[in-house]
């Protein structure tokens, strides 16, 4: 085998679309022969003129250097005739997602290609090993998964079956350096890393709009503004496309014989059946026109006057506490410092994992004057508040004109174990955890795929390191108590190193 990181090298790419010419452009820029093969001579024209007119545009932006741009566009060359490819070193299949059709494939190419050439499939929700099963050598075939666009997404998984030889993921892991990009190493499983760490953020935030928490604007305004995501779950799922999102979520969740911190909603499969996609047709969770969306008027609590004073429950973490003691003074109020609310004081609890009605039975609270607001999050962009069913309106009218004056946006939701963002984030790390509990990838890997190929504002481990595993683990500890639901309970991985004072990125 030769040397993926210096030697000259050959790459065959076996399909001309979007995906086949995004790796063909990043192959060819970083020196190495391209053989594009499609079955369809127009295709492969179509795709050259493509990636020549990508090559141009990178020239007069200043990212490519005009004899580079020459030169990457001498190594491109096309094929209809697949015996073509017999010179090749590595092989990139990038053609439709179906089984049998791959299979068929890899078990012709072991006929054409040498016997030192790597065999590799970009599927993105197929098992590499059961693409390997048809062939006589399942030792040189892996997965090399890119993301669209190949040239802007940086992250590869270099995905090892369970017969590939070690040998051809260090040689594919080289090679994807080589094109500029960020490999990791994933073991092959059910939506590989990417796909399932994603999992979190979608089907827990259908899971609030299930149990109709809140609507979908507010539950992506939450995670933009409190949590720190470019994009909540809603808005992604729009821009995605609910014909892609909706099969890839049952998909793992089926292969992981319905493991229940992967399950989807009803929701999901209704608006699939309903063709509400998203962008793409128009309507999905939000409205489009053209490329617009169209945002529903947030609500808008209007400054009043308050007569209330406000008593805050000690019965929680002393930071987290302090934090919201900081919060109320900045914004005003007048404290009941006593230590059973006075009964016209606002009770304001700050739950890690309950909902209201249950903190307000246990610390014997009026719950007609008891409100929620999280605590876990930062203040500057918005404040989360939530009821419970007995809420009065003088009490959220109270609450919401007191907090007006931190100049924050105000947000009211009906009441949930973990209010919006603990919830979720508090799944995503779960999820994170198990997969490194799986062995899928290496904690720093997990970190690494969800910020480069989710676009999370951190790593989720190194995000439940930041907030405090304790937290997290208490959080799905009563989220699990509240609901009885398997999906919340706690991954091996995240309990035992709390227990222990480890860090989650920490490997035996």
């Amino acid at each position: 085998m030769k040397n993926f990181t210096t030697d000259d090298i050959t790459i065959g790419i076996i399909g001309a679309g979007i995906m086949g010419r995004g790796i063909a452009q990043i192959a060819a820029l970083s020196g190495i022969k391209v053989i594009l093969h499609d079955i369809e001579q127009s295709a492969c024209d179509d795709a050259i003129n493509f990636i020549n007119k990508m090559l141009d545009r990178a020239v007069e932006k200043g990212k490519v250097k005009i004899n580079n741009a020459k030169l990457s566009k001498q190594n491109l060359s096309t094929t209809i005739k697949i015996k073509d490819l017999e010179t090749c070193d590595v092989i990139v299949e990038a053609i439709i997602e179906k089984l049998e059709i791959k299979q068929s494939l890899f078990k012709e190419l072991e006929s054409i290609v040498r016997p030192n050439c790597i065999l590799t499939t970009n599927t993105s929700s197929l098992s590499v090993t059961s693409i390997a099963s048809s062939c006589d050598n399942p030792d040189r075939v892996a997965g090399l998964h890119f993301f669209n666009p190949v040239p802007l997404m940086k992250l590869v998984e270099v995905i090892k079956g369970v017969r590939t030889a070690d040998a051809v993921i260090n040689a594919l892991y080289s090679l994807v350096i080589r094109f500029g990009h960020s490999p990791v190493k994933v073991t092959d499983s059910p939506g590989f890393l990417v796909n399932h760490c994603g999992r979190g953020l979608i089907t827990e935030g259908l899971r609030l709009l299930f149990e109709n928490v809140t609507d979908p604007q507010t539950i992506d305004a939450v995670m933009r503004d409190c949590a720190g995501f470019r994009m909540g779950p809603f808005e992604l799922m729009d821009l995605t496309g609910l014909d892609v999102t909706y099969p890839a979520t049952e998909q793992i969740y089926h292969q992981y014989f319905n493991e229940a911190r992967l399950r989807p909603t009803p929701l999901q499969k209704q608006r699939y059946a309903a063709g509400l996609y998203g962008r793409k047709t128009g309507e999905g969770f939000y409205r489009y026109e053209g490329n617009e969306k169209i945002l529903t008027k947030e609500t808008k609590f209007k400054p009043g006057t308050c007569n209330s004073q406000f008593w805050l429950t000690a019965n929680c973490d002393p930071e987290l506490r302090k934090k919201v003691v900081q919060l109320l003074v900045s914004a005003g109020c007048r404290l009941d410092e006593s230590d059973n609310p006075d009964s016209a004081s606002v009770a304001v609890v700050i739950p890690l994992g309950m909902d209201v009605s249950t903190v307000a039975q246990q610390e014997g609270l009026d719950p007609v004057r008891t409100i929620g607001l999280d605590s876990l999050f930062n203040f500057d962009k918005r404040i989360v508040l939530m009821t419970n069913p007995a809420t009065s309106e003088e009490v959220i009218n109270d609450a919401t004109s007191m907090l007006l004056a931190t100049d924050k946006s105000i947000t009211v939701i009906r009441d949930s174990a973990g209010f919006i963002a603990q919830r979720i984030i508090a799944t995503i790390i779960n999820i994170s955890c198990d997969i490194a509990q799986q062995g899928i990838a290496r904690p720093e890997d997990i970190d690494k795929s969800a910020k480069l190929g989710l676009g999370y504002p951190e790593g989720p481990l190194e995000a439940g390191d930041r907030i405090g595993t304790d937290k997290i683990l208490t959080i799905l500890n009563n989220i699990s108590e509240c609901y009885g639901d398997m999906r919340y309970r706690p991954s091996p991985w995240l309990r035992r190193r709390t227990q222990l004072g480890l860090s989650l990125l920490h490997v035996e």
